[in-house]
């Protein structure tokens, strides 16, 4: 992690749009729901769980369309070997 020299401890903000981040695993974002279903407010739920807000907006935003926390499959280009070509 590169630290700024002016505000320590915060990430610069140059290096952070650089960085890729992981994704949140499942607990994480079942507690995001539970949180919004108790009523909670997405800056609220951002806060309590340090979670930046578009990202609990896109959380419950595809909880309420799929109803799922769960990794969906992304689009993309298909494999140009099969997993068995692949493995040989």
């Amino acid at each position: 992690m590169v630290l700024c020299s002016c505000c320590p401890g915060n990430v610069t903000a140059a290096v952070a749009s650089i960085m890729k981040t992981k994704e949140l695993t499942k607990q994480l974002r079942d507690k995001v729901v539970e949180k919004y279903e108790a009523g909670l407010g997405y800056k609220k739920i951002s806060r309590a769980l340090n979670i930046s807000l578009s990202t609990i907006k896109s959380i419950i935003r595809k909880w309420k369309e799929y109803g799922t926390t769960a990794n969906l499959p992304r689009g993309g280009r298909p494999p140009k070997l099969k997993s068995r070509t692949r493995r040989k």
